[in-house]
């Protein structure tokens, strides 16, 4: 029998209640190679049955893919489940970043096609996937707001944005939560974005809390996105292949999977958030939901092997982290 989690719910934010992991479905459609359609579906099913009910995924994931599996999974199943979904990256069709589109008829158009692809008639977190600089923010949350009014879109999120941002979009309508990437080895965030947050009552889904499997050495496949980002490649892959094996030796030493010591840290560093896990398997959701948050005692002893800034590597290749709000010092 699945191991049964413990951990209470807790609000998103000033939002609805949610299961304080969520699962991103992103690698469902190929960014880390190929998957088992059947297994991500199986597993968005369990996570239902076991408490887990926010489901997070964008309409660029797979070109559209990830929007249908999901619709597929949810098909009787929508009532149980709290639908995030980011929009508005432009890709090319050799799968290239395009920039962002945050005007307000594109909100809509996107969100058109979301609806179908989810088959669904509203989406509970709608949130820009960037920050549009051609348009202010402003005119993107209010497109939101205005599908609010028509019964579209229950609640606003962000992603991957800055400090003045968030006070901006916050003015006018309120903000659930900022999706942002947090883990042991990038811990940015701390410093202004999280303070912002607790000032705005705004809560906070984080992704990249395994980083995308380095914290749990996760294989990379033919066809693996990862491939490219720089905690992977070259001198920065084999630094950082040590700093994971001192981590893995301690999760060892407790008894818990590595990661479930990456999770577990995140879990007792930042209990008021919510991380978004990549469970794409039964034994993925399984090792999540059996996990703990780590102790005081616990969280020293990690920060001892992993101190802040430890990782070698930004987390996306430059000229995309040039690119993020959230970045701008």
């Amino acid at each position: 029998m699945s191991p049964t989690s413990t951990l209470p719910t807790i609000p998103l934010g000033r939002g609805p209640a949610v299961f304080p992991l969520a699962l991103g479905c992103m690698g469902m459609s190929g960014m880390y190679g190929q998957t088992d359609e059947a297994e991500n579906i199986a597993t968005i099913h369990a996570a239902l049955e076991r408490g887990v009910n926010l489901i997070d995924t964008g309409d660029f994931y797979g070109s559209g893919h990830n929007e249908m599996l999901i619709g597929r999974a949810l098909r009787d199943r929508r009532d149980r489940a709290l639908l995030s979904v980011k929009f508005g990256a432009l890709r090319g069709p050799d799968g290239s970043w395009g920039g962002f589109d945050g005007r307000p008829a594109a909100v809509k158009n996107f969100l058109y096609y979301s609806l179908v692809r989810l088959g669904t008639e509203y989406i509970d977190v709608y949130r820009p996937a960037r920050l549009d600089p051609a348009v202010p923010i402003e005119d993107t949350i209010g497109a939101i707001a205005d599908m609010i009014k028509a019964g579209f879109v229950r609640a606003i999120g962000l992603s991957e944005v800055g400090p003045e941002t968030i006070r901006r979009a916050a003015k006018v309508h309120p903000i659930a939560d900022l999706q942002i990437e947090y883990s042991l080895v990038t811990r940015e965030p701390e410093d202004a974005i999280f303070p912002a947050l607790r000032e705005l009552g705004i809560g906070a889904t984080l992704y990249g809390v395994l980083s995308r499997g380095l914290l749990s050495a996760s294989e990379l496949r033919p066809g693996d996105g990862r491939a490219l980002m720089p905690r992977f490649s070259g001198a920065n892959g084999e630094a950082n292949a040590k700093l994971v094996a001192s981590l893995h030796a301690l999760a060892k030493r407790w008894d818990i999977a590595p990661s479930q010591l990456a999770i577990g840290w995140v879990l007792g560093k930042q209990p008021q958030f919510t991380p978004t896990l990549g469970m794409r398997t039964m034994q993925q959701l399984d090792e999540a939901l059996a996990t703990k948050p780590l102790t005081a005692e616990q969280l020293a002893e990690v920060e001892a092997i992993a101190p802040r800034g430890a990782v070698a590597g930004s987390r996306y290749p430059m000229a995309m982290m040039s690119t993020l709000d959230s970045e701008k010092r």
